[in-house]
């Protein structure tokens, strides 16, 4: 996590892509269920219990989040863990209010 916890400044495709991914309110559910989740993250069985969707629909928000840069995914056996990239998400605002709001 060393690399982010460095901002760097985001440019309009990422802003795109990270809003369109946060856009769709099943993603959006998930990513705010991940982000409560702080540190310890979530893994895809605890999501599925908590949000009661099926694995199939939530495979597809996880991968949408991920390439978005908005979670980051990492294997711990047979699990794998979900957790919010706080410092991508806070770029993410900054550049909204720093844009878009004057």
């Amino acid at each position: 996590m060393g690399s982010e916890s460095k901002r760097r400044p985001i440019i309009l495709e990422e802003a795109a892509q990270g809003f369109a991914a946060a856009g769709s309110e099943p993603r959006l559910e998930v990513l705010i269920a991940i982000v409560r989740a702080k540190k310890d993250g979530l893994t895809v069985g605890e999501l599925q219990e908590q949000l009661k969707v099926p694995a199939s629909t939530l495979a597809h928000h996880l991968r949408f989040l991920t390439a978005a840069g908005l979670i980051a995914q990492e294997k711990r056996g047979r699990k794998v863990i979900n957790r919010a990239r706080s410092a991508h998400i806070e770029a993410l605002a900054a550049y909204l209010l720093k844009e878009c709001v004057q």
